[in-house]
């Protein structure tokens, strides 16, 4: 138990979340922004908002018509240097875009797993303080109070049955105990 153990499992959640950002990543710059759309769907995907999903979709043609400038015209014109500076852009703006929004959202703060959110249902009656035999009657909703008028008092429901047994219980405790005392001379058994 004390002695040499192999350690903890290597994380591999965290290995594999690097790695798959690095080759997002490296799908839009380094293809010279020809799959600029491959990171920007991944967020797109991740986060399903209208724009990402517009600008994965307006990247490709505009990467495309880009290349096709760079191939058609001659290297001494000045469209192929500029439709290559544009595609450059395309591929690092991707990329940039991509790993800042990977990374809020796997840095974003989660819920600790052990506590139920606040709006979660009742766990059910095998937890917690033994409930009693029947129908549920839930509980009245809440009443905010308004300017000029009069909240309206709580509600009293009945005991349940299960109580009622208890107190009976304890009014017999308390009553045997009142009678053995008084039967022991007034000694204080035991104190």
């Amino acid at each position: 138990m004390y002695g040499n153990s192999a350690g903890p499992p290597p994380a591999r959640g965290a290995s594999m979340v690097i790695t798959l950002r690095v080759l997002y990543a490296a799908a839009g710059f380094l293809t010279c922004g020809l799959l600029a759309c491959v990171p920007l769907f991944r967020v797109a995907v991740l986060r399903g908002r209208w724009y990402d999903w517009t600008a994965a979709w307006v990247s490709m043609p505009l990467s495309i018509a880009c290349l096709a400038v760079v191939g058609s015209l001659p290297e001494t014109d000045h469209r192929t240097d500029a439709a290559l500076a544009g595609l450059l852009l395309i591929g690092a703006a991707a990329t940039a875009y991509f790993l800042v929004i990977d990374i809020r959202l796997h840095a974003a703060p989660r819920p600790f797993a052990g506590h139920p959110p606040p709006h979660a249902p009742f766990a059910g009656p095998h937890y917690g303080p033994p409930h009693p035999v029947g129908p549920y009657a839930p509980p009245a909703p809440l009443q905010h109070p308004v300017p000029g008028h009069p909240v309206a008092p709580p509600q009293h429901h009945p005991a349940p049955a299960r109580i009622d047994q208890v107190r009976a219980e304890l009014d017999e405790l308390s009553d045997y105990l009142r009678n053995h005392d008084g039967r022991d001379g007034g000694r204080q058994g035991g104190r």
